[in-house]
């Protein structure tokens, strides 16, 4: 045992509290000795200017000395302050019956108010008995008890118990319920950024693996026709790679980053960068008209979710739609953000297989805004959100949500 350690105040106090406890637990068996010798004394001890008298003082702290075992060894407190209250009322006597009441009504009240505590913090195989045993212990009191008659007095010992067990599994439940729900919300939060994060990296990346292996296909067949094409294919296919590996180191940075760490400066992609991913698409072979209305400034999270909804989309067109051409349209309103892409290309019915349409959907509903992808009747297919915007973090046109930051 380190000696050092508990002599420093905060180590001393709990070695103090628990060796009183323990003091008047042992002090028990001489106030047991005692309650019936003071049962007709009239003396008294003056405590603040009250006057307690013994007989009262003695048979209170039989039951009041155990319940500093109680947030700790609950069942302990519980079986002394049961043992001491049937003790007194087996063996203390008087001629007044009323003070043999008063005794058998304090003492058995602070036993419920145990077996409460017992209940609150002990499963129910263990409370549940432990109410029993209360309460048979209480009616056979009541018949060696003079201040009591043992019918009348069944009835309200029955109700104090249950209204005990009741009152204490209460809060017991209370209290489970809110640890699970806690337990809940964890795992939804755990749960939601696992979700996160697998739509940032499918939408980093899906996008640039489409422009890198059109590219590499490109490159391949003119190679030796058309060095020229060849090498403008590949210096493509690097920057698209340079553009994924920064995006994914700092994803990585930021799942290792601690607590404590600084987090990263590097800016979060948002519509100020569709420039730029609409001429890593024309690299890709598809020539994309953007079209932008309004300026209004958005909310970070608004600006990343109507970006990602692009890259996503003008992924999908490279690959499937077999087009060389696609419409991008962005309006920035005062209430909403709306992101519409459209292509003349296959159309078709939406698959299952694949994780963009379902990544750009829970994207939408998770600011709260609308999603619809499907064929047009009039051929090919078109990609529609409606991103509502809230005053609060808003991002103002052309820049990008980390310079928005002073």
């Amino acid at each position: 045992m380190d000696v050092i350690a508990l002599l420093r105040p905060r180590g001393a106090v709990p070695v103090l509290r628990a060796a009183l406890v323990w003091a008047g637990v042992a002090l028990l068996p001489a106030l047991w000795v005692m309650a019936p010798a003071v049962a007709n004394s009239g003396d008294g001890v003056g405590v603040m200017g009250w006057w307690l008298p013994v007989r009262y003082l003695v048979p209170v702290l039989i039951v009041v000395l155990p319940a500093g075992l109680l947030r700790r060894r609950p069942l302990t407190a519980l079986g002394l302050m049961l043992a001491g209250a049937t003790l007194c009322s087996a063996t203390v006597h008087g001629r007044d019956p009323g003070y043999l009441g008063d005794l058998f009504v304090l003492q058995f009240l602070a036993v419920d108010a145990a077996l409460a505590v017992v209940a609150a913090n002990r499963p129910r195989r263990v409370s549940v008995p432990a109410a029993g045993v209360v309460l048979v212990t209480q009616l056979l009191a009541a018949f060696v008890n003079l201040g009591v008659e043992p019918v009348n007095q069944a009835a309200l010992t029955v109700l104090a118990v249950a209204a005990a067990w009741i009152a204490g599994n209460s809060v017991r439940a209370r209290r489970n319920y809110a640890a699970a729900l806690r337990v809940h919300a964890a795992t939804e939060a755990v749960t939601a950024e696992r979700l996160r994060i697998a739509r940032e990296l499918h939408d980093m990346v899906a996008h640039s693996i489409g422009v890198i292996a059109i590219q590499a296909g490109v490159g391949a067949r003119v190679i030796d026709t058309q060095p020229a094409q060849a090498r403008a294919a590949l210096a493509t296919i690097e920057a698209a790679s340079r553009d994924t590996l920064a995006g994914l180191r700092r994803t990585l940075g930021a799942l290792r980053r601690g607590d404590g760490d600084p987090a990263s400066l590097e800016p979060t992609p948002g519509l100020a960068d569709l420039d730029r991913l609409i001429a890593a698409t024309g690299h890709a072979g598809v020539r994309v008209e953007l079209g932008t209305v309004g300026d209004a400034p958005v909310p970070a999270e608004v600006d990343l979710a109507a970006f990602r909804i692009v890259q996503e989309a003008l992924t999908n067109v490279v690959r499937h739609a077999g087009v060389d051409a696609c419409q991008v349209i962005v309006e920035r309103g005062d209430d909403a953000v709306t992101v519409e892409v459209v292509d003349d290309g296959r159309g078709g019915p939406i698959g299952i297989d694949g994780h963009g349409l379902i990544g750009m959907r829970e994207r939408v509903l998770a600011v709260g805004g609308h999603f619809r992808a499907g064929p047009r009747p009039e051929g090919g297919f078109r990609v529609a959100a409606r991103l509502p915007v809230s005053s609060e973090n808003v991002v103002p046109a052309g820049v990008r949500p980390a310079e928005a930051v002073e």
